[in-house]
C-alpha cells in the first residue's frame, strides 16, 4: 500500500486577476480552490494514474475540513491526525503573466500530535510504501523525516523523501530508497556549484555512495532530469510544450515514478514516466491525468551515460 504524508498541507486559493495593483481594489476574474501540500499532490496524482493510496498528516479546523471532503469526492482515502488549529490557507495570485504567492501561517502541532503520526506508521508492513513530501512546519524539529525515515527503514518500508533544505540534508543520512532534488537544491546540499550535467552526475553519485540512496532523480525543468541508481546513470529529456502552470510538477514526477516502479520494477521506465507527468502537469492548468501523461511518454528521450 502505498501512504502520503503531508506535514503542512494547505488550502490553495487561486486567484486570477487582469493585472494586481498594490494598495488598489482589485477584482477577480476567476478564483477555485483545492487541497494542496506536497504529499497530498502525490496522492491526486496517483488517483488519477488509477493508483490507491493513503493520504497521512496533520489537518485541522474547517478549512481542514475543506481538504478531507475534498479527497474524499476524488476517491482518496485519508486518515489524518485532528489538530485544534485551521490548516492554513496559501493565496495564488496570477496576475499580468506572473504569479504571486502569500503562503498562510502553519497551525502549531504538539507532541501528542506528532506521536499519534508515528504510531500509524508503526502499523504500516513491510513492502507498504511512504512518501515524505513537502516543507515542515516550524513546530517540528528540522529531523523530523530523519526520524521517520529512519524508523520505516527498521519497519522494512520503502521511504520515499520530497523536500528541500535542512530537512533534506538531515533525513539523506537516514538513507531513504528515492530523493528527487532539483538541480539547486543538490548545489546546497552539496555544498558546490552545478555548472553542467557532468556536475550533476559527479554530486549525485556521490550523494548516492555516502548515503546509500536506491534512486536520485534529478529535475532541471525544461532541461528534463538525470537519474542515478543501481541501474546506471542517464539523461531523460523533458518533451516540448508550454508551461503554464509548475505547481505540483515535481510532485507529479514523484507519482509517475511510483506508479511506473510498481508496475514494471525497471528504473529506465519509471524515470521517464516520471518526467512525463511532470511535463504534462506544467502543460495544463492543474494536475495532470493519465491520458496527458502518455501522450507525452514517446517525447521522453534517454541518454545512457
Amino acid at each position: 500500500m502505498i501512504y502520503t504524508v503531508t506535514c503542512n498541507p494547505a488550502v490553495d486559493y487561486v486567484v486570477r486577476l487582469e493585472n494586481l495593483d498594490l494598495g488598489e481594489l482589485n477584482r477577480s476574474q476567476a478564483d477555485y480552490k483545492e487541497a494542496g501540500g506536497k504529499g497530498i499532490n502525490v496522492s491526486r496524482v496517483l488517483a488519477r494514474l488509477g493508483e490507491e493510496s493513503t493520504a497521512l498528516g496533520f489537518i485541522g479546523g474547517f478549512t481542514g475540513t475543506f481538504i478531507t471532503d475534498y479527497l474524499s469526492k476524488v476517491g482518496i482515502r485519508h486518515q489524518f491526525v485532528s489538530l485544534e488549529e485551521d490548516t492554513r490557507i496559501n493565496v495564488k495570485l496570477k496576475a499580468d503573466g506572473e504569479e504571486t504567492e502569500i503562503n498562510g501561517k502553519s497551525p502549531e502541532i504538539t507532541n501528542e500530535e506528532y506521536q499519534h503520526l508515528l504510531r500509524q506508521l508503526k502499523e504500516l508492513k513491510e513492502g507498504d510504501i511512504v512518501v515524505l513530501a513537502g516543507s515542515l512546519p516550524k513546530s517540528l524539529p528540522s529531523n523530523t523525516y530523519q526520524s521517520i525515515v529512519s524508523q520505516l527503514n527498521d519497519q522494512g518500508v520503502t521511504a520515499i523523501l520530497d523536500t528541500s533544505g535542512v530537512p533534506l540534508k538531515e533525513a539523506i543520512q537516514a538513507s531513504p530508497a528515492f530523493i528527487k532534488p532539483n538541480h539547486h537544491e543538490l548545489a546546497e546540499l552539496m555544498d558546490e556549484a552545478v555548472q553542467n550535467d557532468q556536475d550533476v552526475i559527479r554530486l549525485a553519485k556521490k550523494l548516492r555512495d555516502t548515503y546509500h540512496i536506491d534512486h536520485i532523480l534529478v529535475s532541471m525543468a525544461k532541461d528534463g532530469a538525470i537519474y542515478i541508481g543501481e541501474a546506471g546513470v542517464w539523461k531523460l529529456q523533458a518533451p516540448e510544450g508550454k508551461a503554464i502552470h509548475s505547481v505540483g510538477a515535481g510532485d507529479s514526477a514523484v507519482a509517475g515514478f511510483i506508479y511506473r516502479w510498481q508496475q514494471t520494477k525497471n528504473a529506465e521506465e519509471a524515470s521517464k514516466y516520471a518526467v512525463a507527468a511532470g511535463s504534462a502537469t506544467a502543460f495544463s492548468k492543474t494536475l495532470c491525468t493519465k491520458e496527458e501523461v502518455e501522450s507525452l511518454l514517446s517525447q521522453v528521450s534517454v541518454e545512457k551515460y
